[in-house]
């Protein structure tokens, strides 16, 4: 791959120096060059503060990935800085639970609408396995109905073009469904004795009018456990996450990213009489009750409750829109482009008509709205931290880069305006 220009000479060159040792030469897939394209955008950085983020060759942004939407309140939060920095002298990891596991799942009981008891892992995926386990072990069955996006473990990722290495078994067990469609969901649970249908209760698209609590009562009727992946719409889009935002109550819930506002946490969570049944089923794991993420949530939880950043979130996010929607429709885009889903969490959609030339263009568009100064994939992960002076540099981005999408749609090509000869195609698992 030849580039051109040198903004991103650093991180290029460091990318060539940790393939050697690292494959990818990036620890998760969503900020490797398989999503960030190298000389098209940052691959590395060394700074976070606030609502900026900066690359290791010095360029400044105003940052809506926020660490994959896992950082809610800002980078560098005061208060958790001072909690957990009075934490790491008292330990991090200790031979013995800590009262502080208690006193963070005592919160989340408090705020989620379904949770009665808590378990803690790491990431995602560690909550997400450790509820199909209980849903399997609860109902005795084996199979599950996934909708989204649930991790990288096995009996999941096996559903997904992603899922090299899973035995055929192990995926066979897991049915994908498309969100919105009830029909495919009770033709699945005729069919098969399932133990659990797990989904992102909303990403891009809104539910339809009755889904969410049809789904509740189709699983109580085949005797299957409902889950909601609330991964990244818990602690989100309101108090108790999706769950109360929608009104419907699972049986089951996975919390993380933001959580711990970037701290490594994530928890299962649920009704007693199902997550009794981990004192049998082993989900255990050394850092479970790490201490600085702990502390982390423990701060993250006390601002949920007693504040309104979550309306604040919110309000940031829809006055995002208000400024870009008009942009989209004044560049002749409407068509081609929307703005879709929760207005903390929002999807920027290509039109499908785009065909083969959709990588390019987005290709195009992250190179445009980094040089401008806004780093960002597909989303608008919102976070408290977006003052007025980042929602001026988004909208200044959008309105440098939208003119240079509509005129390589209009003309069938993004020759001339990439500045990298070559594009690799994304994948991906949404």
């Amino acid at each position: 791959m030849s580039v051109s220009g040198n903004r991103y000479q650093k991180s290029i060159s460091h990318l060539e120096a940790a393939e050697r040792r690292i494959p990818l030469g990036a620890q998760t897939v969503s900020k490797s060059r398989l999503t960030l394209t190298p000389g098209l955008a940052p691959l590395f950085g060394n700074l976070a503060i606030g609502c900026r983020i900066w690359d290791i060759d010095g360029n400044e942004y105003v940052d809506l990935i926020n660490s994959l939407a896992a950082v809610t309140l800002g980078y560098s939060d005061p208060e958790i800085n001072e909690a957990v920095i009075a934490q790491v002298p008292r330990g991090t990891g200790i031979s013995l639970s800590h009262p502080i596991e208690l006193e963070v799942a005592e919160k989340i009981c408090s705020l989620v609408p379904s949770a009665e008891m808590v378990r803690f892992g790491k990431n995602g995926s560690d909550a997400t396995s450790a509820a199909i386990r209980v849903a399997r072990a609860y109902t005795g069955r084996d199979n599950v109905i996934v909708c989204g996006y649930h991790g990288w473990h096995d009996w999941f990722i096996g559903t997904t073009p992603r899922g090299l290495g899973v035995p055929k078994n192990v995926s066979d067990l897991a049915d994908p469904v498309p969100y919105n469609d009830l029909a495919a969901v009770e033709e699945l649970l005729k069919a098969t004795p399932t133990a659990a249908m797990i989904l992102e209760p909303m990403n891009t698209t809104w539910p339809e009018p009755g889904y969410l609590e049809s789904l509740r009562n189709l699983c109580d009727k085949y005797g299957s456990l409902l889950i909601f992946d609330e991964t990244i719409t818990g602690f989100r889009f309101a108090k108790g996450g999706a769950q109360e935002y929608f009104g419907v109550l699972p049986d089951l819930s996975t919390f993380g990213k933001g959580l711990a506002n970037g701290y490594p946490l994530s928890a299962v969570t649920g009704k007693k009489a199902y997550m009794m049944i981990l004192e049998s089923v082993f989900f255990s794991g050394t850092f479970g009750g790490e201490l600085l993420s702990l502390t982390a949530a423990n701060v993250v939880l006390e601002r949920v409750m007693n504040t309104d950043v979550i309306s604040q979130i919110s309000n940031i996010g829809k006055s995002i829109n208000e400024r870009i929607e008009p942009l989209i429709e004044s560049n002749g885009l409407s068509e081609f482009l929307k703005l879709q889903g929760h207005p903390s969490w929002e999807f920027l959609l290509w039109d499908e008509k785009l065909g083969d030339q959709v990588d390019s263009l987005k290709a195009l568009f992250m190179q445009e709205m980094c040089k401008s100064g806004v780093l960002m994939l597909a989303t608008h992960n919102i976070s408290a931290a977006l003052d007025n002076s980042a929602l001026d540099t988004i909208t200044s981005a959008y309105k440098k880069t939208l003119p240079l999408i509509s005129s390589a749609i209009s003309n069938g090509t993004t020759d001339g305006l990439l500045e990298i000869d070559f594009v690799q195609k994304r994948l991906s698992v949404r």
